[in-house]
């Protein structure tokens, strides 16, 4: 157990907002269970915070912020704090997401990460490791926050029907995974196909992969192995990888038809129609 008392803040970005939390809250004259009370989360929750035992979310961060004052501090901390939690091997991944002007995703079996709800995340990486699962959800929950930035990359991402089709985390967590695919129908920055599997045999029968442009700097292609990644800019690479998003969103169902999909899916799955 961490001791507050040595609690180090130049060692990571997680102790040091549990320390300028603890700081922010004594200079308040505030016990545990009083900031606790007034956030309302438990004052066994913000101990262990403050002692780097817990990973903060952006919510808590925001009502901290309220609450002492601190004019948006601990809002912009988290940021930090939940990029550094990511696994080393995706961090990349994190900083291509929030520097893209488009993202590009083709997906063969699940939904991917900025499109997963808590439920479905929660059940996709706890499905062989439960250590540390509720923070290592909320990590990956907080990438979403890409899309609530004033020049938020547009978003296309292909899925296979077969993502809508294997149940993860059980009936209501997908039928709940389903709707949130549904919410953002209206969205024009995130847009959302679906290749049917009539279409047999596609140009991404390798594998899922994600396309990262930029404003100025070359297009990276994104592959994964087990808990490894493979960014490259390579041109050929790129030139293929392109091409191949080209035909599958060629293949897929228009966004229009796509959302229709998945609202028969979860009737026919689930017994009940979504809006």
């Amino acid at each position: 157990m961490t001791n507050i008392n040595a609690l180090d803040p130049g060692a990571s970005p997680l102790d040091y907002y549990g320390f300028e939390l603890r700081r922010r809250r004594e200079a308040a004259g505030l016990t545990l269970k009083q900031l606790g009370g007034i956030l309302n989360y438990t004052g066994s929750l913000v101990g262990q915070i403050e002692t780097a035992r817990k990973v903060p979310t952006p919510e808590f961060s925001e009502r901290a912020d309220a609450a002492l004052g601190t004019d948006g501090l601990f809002s912009r901390l988290v940021e930090l704090v939940l990029r550094s939690r990511l696994p080393a091997w995706f961090q990349q991944v994190a900083e291509l997401e929030m520097r893209a002007t488009e993202v590009c995703s083709f997906q063969t079996h699940m939904v991917l990460g900025l499109l997963q709800t808590q439920g479905y995340a929660q059940a996709v990486l706890g499905a062989l490791d439960r250590s540390d699962l509720e923070d290592r959800t909320a990590v990956r929950l907080a990438r979403q926050r890409v899309f609530e930035k004033g020049d938020a990359p547009v978003f296309w991402a292909v899925l296979s029907e077969a993502a809508l089709c294997l149940e993860i985390g059980g009936p209501e967590v997908m039928r709940e995974q389903l709707a949130h695919l549904l919410s953002f129908e209206d969205n024009l920055r995130v847009n959302i196909q679906v290749l049917p599997l009539s279409v047999g045999a596609h140009a991404g029968l390798t594998g899922s992969f994600d396309l990262y442009h930029f404003a100025s700097d070359p297009t990276i292609v994104y592959t994964e192995s087990y808990g490894s990644e493979h960014p490259t800019a390579n041109p050929d690479t790129v030139k293929d990888c392109s091409l191949r998003y080209d035909h599958l969103r060629a293949a897929a169902l228009s966004l229009k038809d796509s959302a229709e999909l998945i609202r028969r899916v979860v009737e026919d799955r689930y017994g009940d129609a979504v809006a």
